[in-house]
């Protein structure tokens, strides 16, 4: 398997995760709702990865690589919401 298409994905889910969790203070209202919203992507994503990694029979590098995936897929439906938010000049919510 060839793993260079997995490295460049992993890294490109984990920009997508640290965007989300970088701009989720800028577009919502209240400290309790940001703290919410990351512990919710953050365990969900864990899980999912988790999920993931656990039902892939390949070697713990690989396992890795298909978790870090799983949680950035996690977090790209927060970013691209907050991405498009902050293409409409929108405030927090």
């Amino acid at each position: 398997m060839n793993v260079i298409p997995l490295v460049i994905a992993a890294s490109l889910m984990l920009v997508v995760a640290g965007y989300a969790q970088a701009n989720l203070p800028r577009y919502t209202a209240g400290r309790g709702k940001v703290l919410l919203s990351r512990v919710v992507l953050i365990v969900v994503g864990i899980a999912f990865g988790l999920t993931t990694a656990a039902t892939y029979p390949g070697s713990d590098g690989l396992a890795l690589l298909f978790f870090l995936i799983a949680f950035g897929t996690v977090h790209a439906p927060a970013a691209v919401i907050l991405l498009i938010k902050g293409q409409r000049g929108a405030g927090k919510s």
